[in-house]
């Protein structure tokens, strides 16, 4: 399925009823009122015609700056999607700083005391970098001021990632990662991620997560603009698996599920390269040279083994005696394997995705957000959705009072 934005892109079903009765009150300092919303609407418009360097009148940049990453690396499928809309919808200016390979599960991993590598990548219309870091060196790197002209961009955006960041995984997901160290710099951020599912979702199916979050991006950055975004608070948003369909949004809390980590014995200390790179759509010269350095790495622990083997295996004993120390030496390798969960209450951020919704679930730097926040949040969810459907419903009004 082809991506689309703007006036061609996929109608959206209406919040549900029960969702909207929920919704109890405003953000702090935000009630704008219909004009209001409709001045910041034809603001946005003027903004995304405007040519692309275009300065305001105080010389600042004519649209928002939004940084992307994303755990699955550079030429992942999500991060192309997340590109390509956001770029075409030219309502912001892209930059990219993403790992130059897939980095799951990572975490708050950090790079100290050695030499990171910034490479500059083609994406149409966007000023990309790949960095042969962790996701957060890459968001803590492009808001040094070292990578790119500027130190705060607008927002901070980690996905479209594989496999949701639900529950307790949102401690092991180094995609949440990103987006809590744009927090700590005091940046807004949202982290985006797809339910993947094996055997069911596509490499298509990241278009249309991606055409799905573009009235939030849209409805943070013109709140952004305002000074009226949620603050101390990441979004943390969850995209169903069939996102062609989906039935609209839903303010979630963390859930209570966790996968459980399964430990394997191996025999090798590495997966089938082959397998592994065949699988991350990468080219074949990248590929050839993945192996490469995999069997330059695999002789060197073959030498460090030999002489570890060397020193240790032997020792001398009290009686001066030479004697043999046995070492053992196995292998292990772990993988998430998705448990049964029952029970989870409907207002949490897994069982959203089940049910068909974009779950959307505030997250501050700790974790889940405190209760304060959540009507704040559940407003603004409102909001943003609500104008996005008033923008979809203009040309249909305006064609229907011509054809009067």
């Amino acid at each position: 399925m082809e991506s689309t934005s703007g006036e061609d892109a996929p109608k959206r079903n209406p919040l549900p009823s029960a969702l909207v009765s929920n919704l109890e009150s405003v953000l702090a300092a935000r009630r704008p009122a219909a004009a209001e919303v409709s001045t910041a609407a034809a603001a946005g418009e003027a903004e995304a015609s405007a040519p692309e360097d275009a300065p305001s009148g105080d010389g600042a940049p004519a649209r928002p700056i939004v940084l992307l990453t994303c755990a699955g690396g550079i030429r992942s499928a999500g991060l192309a999607a997340l590109v390509d809309a956001l770029v075409t919808g030219a309502r912001c200016d892209v930059h990219v700083c993403a790992p130059e390979s897939d980095k799951p599960a990572c975490g708050y991993s950090i790079t100290i005391r050695e030499t990171i590598t910034a490479t500059s990548v083609d994406f149409t219309g966007a000023k990309a970098f790949e960095i042969s870091g962790t996701p957060v060196d890459c968001v803590s790197l492009a808001l040094s001021g070292r990578l790119f002209p500027w130190s705060s961009p607008a927002l901070v955006i980690s996905g479209i990632n594989t496999g949701p960041n639900c529950g307790y995984e949102m401690f092991h997901s180094s995609a949440i990662a990103a987006a809590r160290e744009a927090l700590v710099y005091g940046v807004p951020s949202i982290a985006i991620s797809l339910n993947w599912k094996k055997d069911e979702t596509k490499d298509s199916d990241f278009k249309d997560a991606a055409q799905a979050c573009l009235p939030l991006i849209n409805a943070a950055l013109d709140d952004i603009e305002k000074g009226t975004f949620l603050r101390g608070c990441l979004l943390n948003i969850g995209v169903p698996s069939a996102p062609s369909a989906i039935k609209g949004f839903k303010l979630t809390k963390q859930s209570g599920y966790s996968p459980a980590q399964s430990w394997q014995a191996v025999s090798a200390s590495r997966p089938s390269s082959a397998t592994h790179f065949m699988g991350m759509h990468q080219s074949l010269g990248i590929q050839l040279a993945q192996l490469g350095k995999d069997a330059s790495a695999a002789a060197a622990a073959r030498r460090v083994s030999g002489q570890r083997k060397a020193v240790e295996v032997e020792s001398v004993a009290t009686a001066g005696k030479q004697e043999t120390r046995e070492v053992v030496k196995k292998l292990f390798r772990a993988e998430f394997v998705e448990r049964q969960h029952q029970g989870l209450d409907e207002d949490t951020d897994l069982r959203a995705l089940e049910n068909g919704f974009v779950s959307v679930t505030p997250l501050n730097v700790h974790g889940q957000v405190e209760p304060e926040i959540q009507a704040p949040a559940s407003d603004w969810l409102s909001a943003a959705v609500s104008l996005e459907k008033e923008k979809e419903a203009a040309p249909a009004t305006a064609e229907a009072h011509s054809a009067a």
